[in-house]
């Protein structure tokens, strides 16, 4: 006999368990409670943890999860989503939260106390994200005001006065461009795939038409089309098929006598060219002996000098050759669900740089010309003082270049833990924010393949352990996103580094000399490099044979040679650590919880357009 659990918290968990599934048309759903954040799946929900206390803000909280979570599982439908999601990034932020509307407008048409519960869940979150004290239509996202709004016209109820704020600040945008295809909401929110082709038309009519890729529906045509012509072309496999091959190669002895002498000559001119080989090889002149061959190459170009003892084991990898994509799809939810708490700063703070990005992207004006276009803006001045003449304004160029940025980040053992799944989420963030702003990002990893030396070390041992033999250790560089692979197919590679045993140690200086090599082969303009490590190099296999300082000098001789040759402008964050002894432009956080705004506020800085800010962030007293 089972013992009588002493929660008082307990009913009220399994009767919210049953009537989320009764909610969600599925008895067999398992629904959990946990601290960890809510979240969902095709067979499982999980709900916020109940305290024994049941305050009013837990239970409408749990409430309002469940209800959402059951109606999304209810009513949408993966592959339909699939079907019509988007490809870029903000189209399918406005598609996904155009979905997740329509799931819980329609159970909230049907029930009351089902729209309550969500009410309840929408206010708590837009407080925790500080909608209600948004100003400016620029600090609100797009995508969640259009949510909003889609739910608002779509049950005709207030929300609460935090997510009010934020619907109404993009309220007026939305409806002056898309008020003739909102007039079609009702008709389409009972059906998923009528109701994507409706958000989808609701996305271009905001501007985003070029993020949403080729109509699935379209395709679906052409791909049938095709498959009816290739079945009328293809020929009969009995009889005419074989008759018309014969006829063919009856018809045409002359062509195949032309191939095979084509093929004779080729033959001879080949025997030809290797006689002449042969003949030239043979005829060097007397007395000279064959050139030696050249020196190799230095390992490195900052330091001539650095030693490598052998390069054979190390290796440059995909992060998709280094995990199953079930996995990384499985390691991705884990960063997911560990980082959800963090998603509104650092989503603010992304805002704040693509707003900065955008405005230089855009246009800007002068003022106050005596020719030009006619500047409306300044015409009250003229109805308060007649006398004041007209004022003009003429749009001028903007010198925003092509620009391409790379985040290397630290793989090393001694990032684990917190340190690593915050650079991964703003490594995230910052690639979806700058890929908006047609920036283009690479995202890069440095460790090693073992732990204080791997099969260097060993051949090392095996032929007499030379004195200073130089580096002796495998080098492992990850290449997490190129710079040219879109964001939508490699956002689960990040993943990776929540994989057990990835992280070992870090050898920076051939990192960074080699994502400086990467960047020197990008057609940009300009190239930006931001390093975020937890402090120097460390290789114990290295260090224990040779000098204390031989990773630390080769790093201080890469970095001096980035800046000399000005091609990169590099940047570092240092986690923990003080980084700035090793680079100029750096800032050192100590709690790891920082580092979202320091990588954010580094990036604006960088592209700021007024020299006098760029320099003051950067610490240089006077900009040229």
């Amino acid at each position: 006999m089972q013992k009588p659990s002493d929660n008082p918290a307990d009913p009220f968990k399994k009767a919210l368990a049953d009537a989320t599934r009764v909610l969600a048309d599925d008895r067999d759903l398992s629904v959990t409670y946990s601290v960890d954040p809510p979240g969902a799946s095709n067979d499982a929900v999980r709900l916020p943890q109940i305290s024994r206390r049941m305050s009013r803000e837990e239970v409408l909280m749990a409430r309002g999860t469940a209800d959402a979570y059951a109606l999304r599982h209810r009513h949408h439908d993966a592959k339909v989503h699939s079907k019509y999601d988007p490809a870029g990034p903000m189209a399918r932020d406005l598609m996904e939260a155009m979905e997740t509307a329509r799931c819980e407008a329609i159970g909230a048409r049907e029930m009351p106390g089902t729209a309550g519960n969500i009410d309840a869940k929408i206010g708590s979150e837009a407080r925790r994200k500080g909608y209600g004290d948004i100003r400016d239509r620029a600090d609100a996202p797009l995508s969640t005001a259009a949510g909003y709004l889609i739910r608002h016209l779509a049950t005709g109820r207030d929300l609460p006065p935090e997510a009010q704020n934020v619907m109404e600040l993009w309220r007026g945008f939305i409806e002056e461009r898309c008020g003739e295809t909102l007039d079609n909401l009702d008709e389409t929110l009972a059906d998923q795939a009528s109701f994507a082709k409706f958000a989808r038309k609701l996305i271009d009519d905001l501007g985003y038409g070029d993020q949403l890729g080729d109509d699935p529906d379209e395709m679906d045509n052409d791909s049938e089309d095709e498959g009816a012509s290739e079945e009328q072309e293809q020929p009969d496999s009995t009889g005419d098929g074989d008759e018309d091959d014969e006829q063919e190669n009856e018809a045409a002895p002359e062509r195949s006598q032309e191939e095979q002498q084509d093929e004779s000559q080729a033959q001879v001119q080949m025997d030809d060219t290797g006689e002449m080989e042969e003949s030239e090889e043979q005829e060097l002149p007397e007395g000279e002996a064959p050139t030696e061959p050249p020196a190799p190459a230095p390992h490195s170009d900052a330091d001539p000098n650095y030693a490598v003892f052998t390069t054979e084991y190390d290796e440059e990898i995909t992060a998709e050759e280094l995990a199953e994509p079930q996995e990384l799809e499985r390691l991705r939810a884990y960063l997911d669900q560990q980082l959800e708490p963090l998603k509104g700063a650092v989503s603010r703070l992304a805002n704040k740089l693509q707003r900065r990005l955008q405005a230089q992207q855009n246009r800007s004006w002068e003022f106050d010309l005596e020719e030009g276009t006619l500047d409306a803006g300044r015409l009250a001045r003229i109805v308060a003082s007649p006398t004041t003449p007209l004022s003009f304004k003429r749009e001028k160029d903007t010198e925003f270049r092509d620009t391409v940025v790379t985040i290397l980040l630290d793989n090393s053992g001694s990032m684990r833990g917190r340190p690593i799944s915050i650079a991964a989420i703003c490594a995230d963030v910052l690639a979806r924010t700058l890929e908006r702003c047609d920036v283009k990002v690479e995202i890069l990893g440095f460790t090693t393949r073992a732990w204080k030396g791997g099969r260097a070390r060993e051949e090392w041992l095996a032929n007499g352990r030379s004195q200073q033999p130089g580096r002796l250790n495998d080098l492992r560089h990850i290449i997490y996103k190129s710079a040219d692979a879109p964001w939508r197919r490699v956002r689960d590679n990040l993943g990776l580094m929540m994989k057990e045993g990835l992280l070992k140690e870090n050898i920076d200086g051939e990192a960074l000399e080699w994502a400086h090599r990467r960047m020197a082969n990008r057609p940009e303009a300009r190239k930006i490099l931001m390093v975020i490590s937890d402090g120097a190099p460390v290789d114990d296999s290295t260090l224990s044979v040779n000098p204390a300082n031989f990773l630390e000098k080769h790093l201080r001789d890469v970095i001096a040679m980035v800046e000399k040759r000005r091609a990169v402008e590099l940047l570092a964050i240092g986690i923990g650590h003080d980084v700035t002894r090793y680079y100029e432009r750096a800032v050192t956080i100590t709690d790891a919880e920082q580092l979202a705004g320091a990588i954010t506020e580094q990036l604006a800085a960088l592209f700021d357009t007024d020299p006098r800010a760029r320099a003051r962030f950067m610490g240089i007293r006077k900009a040229s």
